[in-house]
């Protein structure tokens, strides 16, 4: 196990540790020993709920500001601005809190990886076909399979990323 990098007011936290190809899978555990890696089709599910409480575009603009923060390593500052960001959405606060910290947790390990082109902008396409164009989660969390990082790279740029 690695070391706790956020830890949550239910006692849930957030970790690094080895995953199939490098020490940067992010792990989920809910305090009671269970622990598990976040899958795309998981939040992209608890995102399009909290979307249709919220809108689309609220989540979108929150996510993009804690894009907006991610860089290579985890900063204490970053951690505690998505806290307050979450903080906003009332009884929602806890898991919008725990989906942004996973999923900038998951741009630093996609900023980390060898020879990456792409970087944490493929986290942000597929949440973009998520929430702006509406796309079904299955399709969001799985388009991506199979293309070159030049085709992803012209559809993060065509979209503005």
């Amino acid at each position: 196990m690695g070391k706790p990098i956020k830890v949550f007011n239910n006692g849930s936290f957030l970790e690094y540790d080895r995953g199939s190809f490098d020490d940067w899978c992010v792990y989920f555990s809910k305090g009671d020993g269970k622990r598990k890696p976040p899958r795309d089709m998981d939040y992209f599910s608890q995102l399009k709920d909290l979307a249709k409480k919220y809108s689309s575009e609220r989540i979108y603009n929150d996510y993009v500001r804690v894009y907006d923060l991610t860089g290579k390593e985890v900063e204490e500052s970053a951690l505690l601005k998505i806290t307050e960001i979450a903080s906003s959405y009332g009884n929602d606060a806890l898991d919008i809190d725990i989906i942004f910290s996973i999923l900038y947790m998951a741009m630093i390990a996609e900023e980390r990886k060898q020879y990456t082109r792409l970087g944490k902008r493929i986290k942000r396409l597929g949440i973009y076909k998520l929430l702006i164009e509406k796309s079904n989660i299955y399709e969001a969390a799985n388009f991506m399979r199979g293309m070159n990082w030049k085709d992803i790279d012209k559809l993060c740029k065509n979209r503005g990323f």
